[in-house]
């Protein structure tokens, strides 16, 4: 089973996060969750999705949700210290920010380990193991250029929430999955939400 840490922060595009988790429990994946403050009011904002703020009380809904794969998700509170993402001896080999705001963009670039989130992304970076940052900012200014050339050549893989459209989108939810295949890809996770280009659809 393929164990991932997946964090969802303050950007805009929610959903991109929301439906990756959904994915990633379908394929069988073993899921840490990390949800900012700031991804709580996004994800009010943006979707009809409510999920408390308290881990155990999220891990209740999540484990209704998710009822067929009961246990596979587990969130982790903010300033969770001993979560396994927490410690290079304990973290999954590949963490997703998705979305990834620029605040945590800028954090990740300098090292900052304010916060769970940020701390996890720390060890991935210092273990050199898997990291995706999806980016969902516009415009970017030099700060943010400079800080996704750093992280890259620390090893991140910067992926912006860029939709193509060569595949004939119809609805919203056609532009999500992808950006969410792509990630899927990254993970190296099969994926049939969108025919790879010279597919079939």
């Amino acid at each position: 089973m393929k164990r991932v840490t997946l964090a969802l922060t303050g950007a805009s595009g929610i959903q991109y996060g929301l439906r990756l988790l959904d994915c990633l429990v379908a394929q069988g994946c073993q899921v840490d969750l990390l949800v900012s403050k700031a991804a709580h009011l996004v994800m009010a904002t943006e979707t009809p999705v409510r999920w408390p703020s308290d881990p155990e009380r999220l891990n209740a809904q999540l484990a209704e949700r998710y009822a067929d794969q009961l246990g596979q998700v587990r969130a982790y509170g903010r300033e969770n210290w001993f979560a396994p993402a927490a410690s290079g001896s304990g973290a999954a080999a590949s963490m997703v920010v998705c979305p990834c705001s620029g605040g945590t963009l800028s954090a990740l670039a300098t090292g900052a380990s304010n916060n769970l989130i940020e701390r996890a992304g720390d060890v991935a970076l210092k273990e050199r193991r898997q990291l995706i940052l999806v980016l969902r900012e516009m415009p970017l200014h030099q700060v943010h250029l400079e800080h996704m050339l750093k992280l890259t050549q620390m090893g991140a893989v910067i992926m912006p929430a860029s939709p193509g459209f060569y595949h004939d989108p119809q609805t919203i939810d056609d532009l999500v999955d992808f950006v969410v295949a792509r990630v899927l890809d990254q993970l190296g996770l099969e994926q049939q939400l969108v025919a790879r280009w010279g597919e079939e659809s």
